[in-house]
């Protein structure tokens, strides 16, 4: 029995793991109902504040849904043209060092745009972080297929399911960019249960203390909800991505540096 006279069970653990950040300016967002995107963004607002790094901190947004954080993030964001996201946060951060500097990107604006960008500022160990929000569809456009959108996932444009033979296997990015020596960091965690959110809030700050580091680059993948464009309810949303994309895209720490102590 808890002797605080403050609510005890799984609903207080909830409202614990979902209290909204200082850093976000608004109770409100345009996203749809049951969408992961808003989960990551508090967690990384929440991780910001903590590392004390508020007025020091730049994100530049990529071309997607989350474009409309901008507005609600209390911190200076930039926006960028599809898929170079990670060309503009090379410029900032060589520009301003001193500089904590992200880039917020889905999976069609990075893997499906921007493989190059993002594949190149990696091999070149560019000391930024990129964040991206994997919900394996073009959210913003309705929902088609992308880059890592996985086998039997129905889309607006794959009605009958991804086939491999037709239209080629789900690329999964942090594995890819694990094995380039100037990747200092790679992990991918997940928001669609409160033990996801509290483990992927530690994934961000460990990014992005390798970042403050100077170890070189750093990503963080999140799986997030996309019940719209995965055709079932918000209710659904977490079973399907359990069921379906946890299975290709499984969480954890990939690739973290020694010295790194959080």
């Amino acid at each position: 029995m808890a002797t605080t006279g403050e609510a005890s069970g799984p609903a207080a653990e909830m409202r614990k793991v979902f209290t909204r950040s200082p850093l976000l300016g608004s109770d409100t967002h345009s996203l749809c109902p049951g969408c992961g995107e808003p989960n990551a963004i508090r967690v990384l607002m929440e991780t910001i504040e903590e590392m004390g790094e508020r007025g020091n901190t730049v994100c530049v947004l990529g071309i997607g849904c989350y474009t409309a954080f901008g507005a609600l993030m209390q911190i200076d964001c930039q926006q960028a043209m599809h898929g170079r996201a990670p060309a503009q946060a090379t410029g900032v951060k060589r520009v301003l060092p001193d500089r904590l500097v992200f880039t917020l990107q889905g999976d069609g604006d990075m893997v499906t745009e921007g493989l190059q960008e993002i594949v190149h500022a990696a091999a070149r160990g560019e000391r930024f972080t990129a964040i991206c929000l994997n919900n394996a569809a073009f959210g913003e456009t309705g929902g088609h297929m992308t880059a890592t959108t996985v086998l039997g996932q129905r889309t607006k444009s794959t009605l009958g399911g991804r086939d491999a033979g037709r239209h080629g296997h789900p690329i999964k990015l942090p594995e890819m960019l694990a094995g380039l020596d100037g990747v200092a960091y790679v992990a991918r965690g997940t928001v669609h249960t409160p033990v996801g959110v509290k483990k992927t809030k530690k994934l961000f700050r460990a990014a992005l203390e390798t970042q403050r580091l100077g170890l070189g680059f750093s990503l963080v993948e999140v799986v997030t909800m996309c019940p719209t464009g995965w055709f079932v309810s918000a209710a659904e949303g977490p079973r399907f991505q359990e069921e379906k994309l946890l299975p290709v895209f499984p969480v954890g720490e990939l690739k973290r540096p020694r010295d790194l102590r959080v």
